[in-house]
Formats: C-alpha cells, sequence, structure tokens
C-alpha cells in the first residue's frame, strides 16, 4: 500500500511545525556584515584572503573544490587579459 500526504504551508510554517529555531536575526545580521565588508558595497575593505578563508568553509570538497575554483577564476581572469 503507498499512501501520499501533501501539506501545503510556507518554509516559515514549515519551521515552526517541526521546531525548528528561528535563525532569521542571526541571517540577516550576517549579511549586513558581508555588505559592509565588500568593496563597493559598503564601508569596508575586505582583503582578498579574507575572500579566500571565507569561500574555503563554503566548499563541500575542501582543498579540491577550491583548487578547481581557483583554476576558474585564474582562468577567467587570462581570458580577460587577453581580450577573448
Amino acid at each position: 500500500m503507498k499512501m501520499n500526504i501533501e501539506i501545503e504551508c510556507t518554509p516559515e510554517e514549515a519551521r515552526r511545525a517541526v521546531g525548528l529555531p528561528d535563525l532569521t536575526p542571526i541571517h540577516d545580521r550576517y549579511v549586513a556584515m558581508m555588505i559592509e565588508a565588500m568593496p563597493g558595497l559598503g564601508d569596508g575593505a575586505m582583503q582578498p584572503e579574507m575572500i579566500e578563508t571565507m569561500m574555503r568553509g563554503w566548499q563541500p570538497m575542501g582543498e579540491a573544490g577550491m583548487a578547481f575554483w581557483k583554476r576558474m577564476f585564474d582562468g577567467a581572469t587570462q581570458t580577460g587579459k587577453t581580450g577573448g
């Protein structure tokens, strides 16, 4: 026997239903800090090392993923320098 149950609700309602905490204030603060730190968006001066450290935390494959992104960005900047 196969049974399907469909529940229509918003993500907020689903979060509350399963008892997950509301992380909206933390998310909003994090986004505000990132915008503030980005050159051209806020008053901050985010250094390339800071961006690299931040991206390392986002990489699911660790060093292999970071190496992939570095090669991709290096290739893109080389293409831009040569004009195509």
